[in-house]
């Protein structure tokens, strides 16, 4: 009862909010940090006792749900996280705008993570999946009056969508597999090829919903959207839920021979190759939308290197340090009406509170000793360390670019400012912050051993255990990474050249080019098709049709009417023929009926 209403709640009262918001409106805020301070209750509740249930849904299918350890650390970081944000937007958003909307698409989408992380079958998982992805859309292109906004969330939606296709393979090849009721405990039983096949899915699936390469460009455009979605959206629903699902199947991964290692070096790229596109950006958000692409990475990188436990912790930790950086975006953004590096230089020093637990998320999300993520993102490289050298080698360059953004962005707010007004910030925007800071700096507590493997217990995994030295050599590269891009920025520039990094690789483009252009270009050529032969087939046929008719109904119809009135014409002589005899005189019929004797006669004879 519990789990389904803890799922019910915010879903039912985002729904509520989306179609009598009108009514609602001024009330929207109260009735969203409501419906999710209940939801978290019910999530700390779910976690302590482990509910489960089940519903028909289709034929030979069941819709299954439960919380087990690994679900129970995400219902409670996914409604400690929604709680933060929706308390954050109830101070940002003016009075024109519609609140009602808003709450309720936010309600709704943590309603489907809630779904997604408590799935047992790939049933349910989609239908969780399809709506995270329709909400998305909804909530990146919320102030829709804006073409760019629409476009934007358009992109992220098409991307997601196209990798989202991996899902509906992976179910259907389950089906045929034979896997029982579809469930995600039995996928590694698949019969022969179809484990192959759903592997495939699964991880096509995961790297586009959680920005990884290829996919990554749509996290950009995805910044369009209001700060407190991005806050959500980054931290602790649908770019984390791809990572989530890696985690969830990470059994599969390990028996599937090719798959672990392509997930692992998925991750460690994106890791790096997006840690540097987050270097070189000139607008705050995007800054953080790399490096969420980067820190997502390495919990890839942990699901491909067998350590589930690790991964998991360093998603719990980025859900706490990311909400709050973006948040902490959110409000100078209200505040100074800029996301410009180059134009918040200085905003710590304006605003000092949120400039200080601003800084502890940033160092935090750097991996600075002992902030939270120093120690996951550790035990993430002792994973990788066990696997193979070369993806530890790449997972500490990857962990040294992490500091070099960091330092950069703390550069630029903690830089001398001239003398400005400093608008007031209404005090619902600071209140989530501190609590958010708190999390991301204790939260590394978990790697202390003992700790560390109550928690590995708890998710189901094995905690590894990174050496002194490597615990030492991270922390080393993490503090210069920021120290020296921080004196860099300071003596050079604050804002480098962009350039192909700039650009995010130049990745939309390429995928606008490789594949939405010979997309539309195939969607005109069949439409030609369809327009020359199959719709030309189709009225050649009428014509054709048409002028047989014609023909039938000047020869045919003419020939057989004419032989009507042939047939027609003969009888009436024959009546004509046959009055004549009818004389009325009895001596004629008499004479008549002798001829008619003698012939009958003669017929006779001779018959």
């Amino acid at each position: 009862m519990v789990l389904w209403v803890l799922i019910g709640l915010p879903l039912s009262a985002g729904a509520v909010l989306l179609v009598v918001g009108h009514v609602l409106d001024r009330a929207a805020p109260a009735v969203g940090v409501t419906a999710a301070a209940v939801t978290l209750v019910l999530a700390i509740a779910a976690a302590f006792t482990r509910p489960a249930g089940s519903a028909p849904l289709l034929a030979g299918l069941r819709a299954e749900v439960g919380v087990d350890g690994l679900s129970a650390v995400m219902v409670v970081t996914v409604a400690v996280v929604l709680v933060a944000v929706l308390i954050f937007a109830a101070g940002e958003f003016a009075a024109e705008e519609s609140r009602a909307r808003f709450h309720g698409l936010m309600l709704v989408f943590a309603a489907a993570m809630l779904v997604t992380v408590t799935a047992r079958d790939l049933v349910v998982l989609l239908m969780a999946w399809e709506v995270m992805g329709a909400c998305s859309y909804a909530l990146i292109g919320f102030w829709w009056r804006e073409d760019h906004h629409v476009d934007s969330g358009g992109i992220a939606f098409l991307t997601t969508r196209s990798a989202d296709l991996g899902l509906y393979l992976a179910a259907g090849a389950a089906y045929a597999g034979g896997v029982p009721g579809l469930t995600l405990a039995e996928l590694p039983g698949a019969a022969g090829g179809w484990r192959d096949a759903i592997t495939a899915g699964l991880v096509l699936a995961a790297l586009g919903k959680s920005a990884q390469l290829p996919f990554s460009f749509w996290l950009s455009r995805a910044m369009d959207g209001p700060s407190p979605v991005s806050a959500l959206l980054h931290s602790a629903t649908m770019v984390a839920a791809g990572a989530y699902l890696l985690i969830r199947v990470e059994p599969l991964l390990a028996v599937t021979g090719w798959a672990a290692g392509t997930v692992a070096w998925a991750g460690v790229l994106t890791a790096l190759i997006l840690g540097a596109v987050a270097v070189v950006q000139r607008d705050l958000k995007q800054v953080l939308a790399a490096s969420t692409c980067s820190q997502i990475g390495f919990m890839v990188l942990a699901s491909g290197a067998g350590g589930a436990a690790a991964g998991t912790a360093q998603l719990v930790a980025h859900a706490a340090t990311k909400s709050l950086l973006f948040l902490g975006a959110g409000a100078w953004l209200v505040a100074l009406d800029t996301k410009d590096l180059a134009r918040l230089r200085g905003a710590a020093r304006r605003y000092p509170l949120l400039g200080t637990v601003f800084t502890i998320g940033a160092l935090a999300l750097a991996g600075v000793p002992p902030l939270s993520i120093w120690v996951t993102k550790d035990a993430v490289l002792a994973a990788a360390l066990a696997d193979s050298p070369a993806l530890y080698v790449v997972g500490l360059a990857a962990a040294l670019v992490s500091g070099a953004y960091v330092g950069r962005i703390l550069a630029v707010l903690w830089a001398p400012a001239d003398n400005m007004s400093n608008p007031r910030l209404n005090a619902a925007l600071l209140v989530p912050l501190p609590i958010l800071a708190a999390a991301a700096a204790l939260l590394g507590i978990g790697g202390v051993p003992v700790l560390s493997q109550r928690f590995a217990e708890l998710v189901g995994g094995e905690m590894p255990e990174p050496g002194w030295a490597e615990l030492v050599a991270s922390g080393l590269l993490a503090i210069g990474g920021v120290a020296g891009a921080a004196a860099w920025t300071r003596s050079r520039s604050l804002v480098p050249r962009a350039g192909l990094l700039g650009d995010w690789l130049g990745l939309e483009r390429l995928a606008h080019a490789g594949v939405a252009v010979p997309a539309a270009r195939l969607a005109e050529g069949l439409a030609r098709f369809d327009d020359r032969v199959v719709d030309g087939g189709v009225r050649g046929a009428a014509a054709t049709g048409a002028a047989l008719a014609r023909l039938a109904d000047v020869r045919v119809e003419l020939s057989l009417e004419a032989a009507v009135r042939a047939v027609a014409g003969g009888t009436r002589s024959l009546g004509r023929l046959a009055r004549r005899p009818q004389t009325g005189q009895l001596h004629h019929y008499y004479a008549q009926a002798a001829v008619a004797l003698g012939v009958l006669a003669l017929l006779l004879i001779f018959l």
